[in-house]
């Protein structure tokens, strides 16, 4: 039960790169690179498995490459759907005695739903009715009712992170983590992909789920402001904690969608002073979320890498690439 919690954790605080990149999982990477992706891992007794398999974006299956926020939610639908396949197939692996039934694993999802909407938006709002209850002006203001749940979200989320990196199989995963990024880095340099050349580079990637997840955090509070505003403006219910909940979830698409877009825009310009200091929170957050990796671990990410894109591989090799170049 315990590790099925756990795994259940790393899904929700672990988002994997919504473009060409990868995502740590138990023991190992999953790497997903245009038309594949595949994951390493390596188990007990020290040997690298692989496994690899064709995929259709969602975006190309539904001709929605050029449609802005569209696109984002769907990749962020086909992070997650391919995450939680590649972790259940990598804690196989890792540890073959532990099984699960289907009814269990249903509890345990649902109850993880549960728990993280609880926690990044049943308690900020709480928080938030119960500070600002008694200044009308503040409570019945939209904005500065969303920039202070806004706040507390970002520190519940900072210290859910802190607090979960303690843990022995998150700081591994955590440095698998920062393999992945390694490799990345690695391929996109256009130096010669190995463990060597991969050390060499950072961690920190902006395009890393992380980051994602942190501007989410941010285009939440003018978002969530914009549609409540609307709501008391338009209808005449009352916006209770319940209702703002449930407003706020249905619109999770269009906001997962404006958040892609703003880290595909700030990806893509590191180069440039001004939007590089707006990536800079993201990347800073990736000082709890990833570790420096041994060589073993890089190993694992580059054979995760390699596999993913097969004989193509030598065809990019030599060649730098934008963030999402080959996307």
């Amino acid at each position: 039960m315990y590790k099925l919690f756990i795994k259940q954790l790393i899904c929700l605080a672990h988002k994997s790169s919504i473009m060409v990149g990868g995502q740590a999982v138990m023991g190992g990477v999953m790497m997903r690179v245009p038309g594949f992706y595949a994951t390493a891992v390596r188990d007990m007794q020290g040997s690298i498995h692989v496994h690899r398999e064709s995929l259709t974006p969602l975006v190309e299956k539904y001709k929605s490459q050029n449609i802005p926020i569209i696109r984002g939610f769907l990749h962020l639908i086909d992070s997650m759907k391919i995450g939680f396949k590649e972790l259940e197939w990598s804690s196989q692996i890792v540890d073959p005695q532990e099984s699960s039934g289907k009814l269990q694993d249903f509890f345990v999802s649902v109850f993880s739903v549960i728990f993280t909407i609880s926690l990044f938006m049943g308690i900020p709002y709480f928080l938030t009715e119960f500070v600002l209850k008694s200044q009308a002006y503040f409570y019945y203001n939209q904005l500065n009712f969303n920039i202070f749940a806004g706040f507390m979200r970002i520190v519940i989320f900072l210290l859910y992170l802190i607090i979960l990196s303690q843990l022995k199989e998150i700081k591994t995963l955590f440095e698998y983590h920062g393999a992945e990024h390694k490799a990345v880095y690695n391929f996109e340099s256009g130096k010669k992909i190995n463990v060597y050349n991969a050390q060499t580079f950072s961690t920190k990637h902006p395009r890393c789920g992380t980051s994602f997840i942190f501007i989410l955090m941010i285009v939440t509070i003018f978002t969530y402001s914009i549609i409540d505003s609307l709501f008391v403006y338009i209808t005449p219910f009352n916006l209770t904690m319940p209702l703002r909940i449930f407003l706020h979830l249905s619109c999770l698409p269009v906001v997962s969608g404006i958040g892609y877009e703003v880290l595909k825009f700030l990806a893509k310009r590191q180069n440039n002073m001004f939007f590089y200091s707006l990536s800079l929170p993201g990347l800073w957050l990736q000082y709890i979320t990833t570790n420096e990796p041994n060589a073993a671990q890089i190993e694992v990410s580059i054979a995760a890498l390699h596999t993913a894109f097969g004989d193509k591989i030598t065809s990019y090799e030599g060649y730098e690439f934008q963030a999402d170049a080959i996307g």
